[in-house]
């Protein structure tokens, strides 16, 4: 006979968590991603919302993103009137975002979106969860790109994070309240994964599969992204390099030595001194 605990629904968890994906180009993705992310996000929480960013996008996906709101009200829209890129429809999607955990991903489908489940039992561990491709179903090109690129980005900034700019992560609001975020290129993703790391916080990674877009090509690895993601990039990496990154605020470490100074002094006066 069946365990009747086994058969039972997962209930659910009481926190709140937000989806979001901009969308450019993705008239024929854009349904399913929106489907996947309500899927995802019922099996996991009560509390929950899904946000698409339109990127201005010259397609149907305004319209369309239009439409899955007023059949879902769990779904919602942001149109920029032009197009700002990728990293500026990010910013968007988690200025707007209410819930308490984000998960955000691409709009052309070539992540899972049930992967969320796997990310979601981590973030007990980390604020923030990245993810790796672990096998990589695309052109021989991108794949070359993807890892010069993140060979690059180790010997920057530092860091020994596998693929750090992976469509698909999960973070806790209160980190993202934290960052002052500049990128509008694809740089985006790494960008929060360091200043996280800088901040002190875990960050965990998973490994998933991706899948070959079924429609149109990616821009991520365009003449014009790639240019906008490495002015990102240095511009990210001089800000973090510089004597003031961090502080409080502006000549405040300055501020407290002389502070410290003249406690030091008005304790231990000078030799000879009465």
């Amino acid at each position: 006979m069946a365990d009747p605990a086994a058969a039972s629904p997962k209930p659910l968890s009481s926190e709140s968590l937000t989806v979001f994906f901009p969308v450019f180009n993705d008239e024929n993705t854009i349904r399913q991603v929106t489907y996947k992310a309500i899927d995802a996000c019922a099996s996991l929480v009560d509390d929950y919302e899904v946000i698409i960013v339109n990127d201005g996008s010259p397609d149907n996906s305004g319209q369309i993103a239009d439409e899955l709101a007023e059949e879902n009200e769990r779904v919602s829209v942001i149109h920029h009137e032009t197009n700002q890129g990728y990293g500026a429809a990010i910013r968007s999607g988690l200025a707007a975002s209410t819930k308490q955990w984000i998960c955000f991903t691409d709009g052309d489908d070539e992540y899972d979106l049930h992967d969320l489940a796997k990310l979601w039992r981590l973030r007990v561990h980390y604020p923030l969860v990245i993810t790796f491709r672990f096998v990589r179903r695309y052109s021989s090109s991108r794949i070359v790109i993807s890892r010069i690129y993140n060979i690059v980005l180790r010997r920057l900034f530092r860091t020994s994070y596998r693929d750090i700019s992976t469509g698909l992560r999960l973070v806790d609001r209160d980190v993202i309240r934290r960052l002052t975020l500049d990128s509008t290129s694809p740089f985006i993703g790494a960008e929060i994964t360091i200043k996280t790391m800088l901040m002190g916080y875990p960050v965990g990674e998973l490994g998933i599969q991706t899948f070959p877009r079924e429609f149109g090509r990616g821009s991520a690895t365009s003449l014009r992204n790639i240019a906008l993601t490495i002015s990102d990039m240095l511009r990210t990496r001089r800000a973090i390099f510089s004597e003031n990154y961090g502080l409080p605020e502006a000549g405040a470490r300055a501020i407290d030595l002389r502070q410290d100074s003249a406690r030091t002094t008005s304790q231990f006066p000078k030799s000879g001194t009465r």
